[in-house]
């Protein structure tokens, strides 16, 4: 079992910058598949970002390509998402996602993902 806990959301103008977390424990995410998923009310999830456990290449959203960056860190058991030129159109609730061990296909999909955080709201003000 993997236990994922999101926190760095918040309210935030239209321009600027957020960092979100998100911190597993149960298990060394180091073989694991991470991702992040955004929704908003009434529509379903949708991928934002992912970061094989083989570090392979990153895997973006054509919507935040270019403004969010997914990195991890293996001896935190961390993964994190940069958000940066943020858009109101980014607001929503985000969920960090696992999937694993040794799981590297269809990264874009909410549904091969194993374990999900609570998810942590963000609000971008125009």
């Amino acid at each position: 079992q993997v236990q994922l806990v999101e926190s760095g959301g918040g309210l935030v103008q239209a321009g600027g910058s957020l960092r979100l977390s998100c911190v597993a424990s149960g298990r060394a995410i180091s073989t694991y598949t991470m991702g992040w998923f955004r929704q908003t009310p009434g529509k379903e999830r949708e991928f934002v970002a992912a970061f094989p456990w083989n570090v392979g290449r990153t895997e973006y959203a054509d919507s935040v390509k270019g403004r969010f960056t997914i990195s991890r860190d293996n001896s935190k058991n961390t993964v994190y998402l940069k958000m940066n030129r943020v858009k109101p159109e980014d607001s929503a609730n985000y969920y960090c996602a696992a999937k694993g061990p040794f799981k590297v296909n269809l990264l874009t999909s909410a549904t091969q993902y194993t374990y999900w955080g609570q998810g942590t709201q963000v609000t971008v003000s125009s």
